[in-house]
């Protein structure tokens, strides 16, 4: 007859539970797994079946009941250390949204609005263009794998138990909120001062022919150019997209205290 005590109920429980609430954590965040079209029974289904594999690799932390106040602890680090590592990716995406946006405005194409199938939200149609661009190129270099990768091997070096994120590497996920700003800047300046060049045309124009409307004919012109200066400026998108992301996971494997 199999005997099973409260003890081995708390071991199994412990052994399974925090990595679970990791894995769950980034899961409900992180980039095409934390989209809005993905339904949250399949976001726990995968974290469920990631976590069947991988919990059985990660030791149980000792002295760490899981019925006790120090559990509470360590289910807020584990919940803590999933976020910071799905906003540490997440924000390279919304960066590229944003350069999108202010690409859009500066363009005449602010008043295009879309829903974006990511978040369910409305954005600017060129934002969203690039959304689905980089969600593709994430996909082909196989970002999402490289993701499952690092932070598997995080519950090596960041185990399970009391200790959790440390200020250092809190102030780095700070620092990294720039990139916000900096990654849309990245993306839109170019086309914004070729699209400045434009409108100072305009305005020469309109010295020279104040009978001209230029409401009718600098419209158009400006939604063309913009479209040209976009597909010219496409390939340096990527590539900044993807170099980005590069440092995203540096970020990553900072916050795990994964060294190179």
């Amino acid at each position: 007859m199999l005997n099973i005590t409260t003890g081995q109920l708390e071991a199994w429980l412990a052994q399974y539970l925090w990595p679970f609430l990791r894995i769950g954590a980034c899961f409900m965040m992180a980039p095409i797994f934390g989209a809005g079209f993905v339904p949250a029974r399949v976001r726990l289904l995968l974290a469920g079946a990631i976590t069947l594999i991988v919990a059985p690799l990660v030791p149980a932390p000792a002295n760490v009941a899981v019925f006790s106040f120090a559990s509470v602890i360590v289910t807020i680090h584990q919940l803590l250390i999933g976020f910071a590592t799905a906003f540490a990716l997440q924000l390279i995406f919304d960066a590229l949204a944003m350069g999108g946006q202010l690409l859009s405005n500066t363009m005449g194409l602010g008043f295009a609005f879309n829903v974006d199938p990511l978040r369910g939200a409305s954005t600017p149609v060129l934002g969203q263009l690039y959304m689905i661009l980089v969600t593709l190129t994430f996909l082909a270099i196989n970002g999402h794998l490289v993701l499952l990768e690092v932070f598997v091997q995080g519950f090596t070096t960041l185990p399970v138990g009391l200790a959790g994120l440390e200020g250092a590497m809190i102030w780095r996920l700070v620092e990294w909120g720039t990139q916000l700003f900096a990654g849309a800047l990245a993306v839109a300046l170019p086309g914004m001062a070729a699209l400045l060049v434009v409108n100072l045309a305009f305005g020469v124009m309109s010295r020279a022919a104040p009978t001209l409307n230029l409401f009718a004919v600098g419209f158009p012109i400006s939604l063309l150019a913009g479209l040209v200066i976009m597909y010219l400026t496409l390939p340096g998108v990527l590539a900044t997209f993807v170099q980005s992301l590069e440092a995203a996971f540096g970020v990553i494997r900072t916050l795990l205290a994964i060294t190179p």
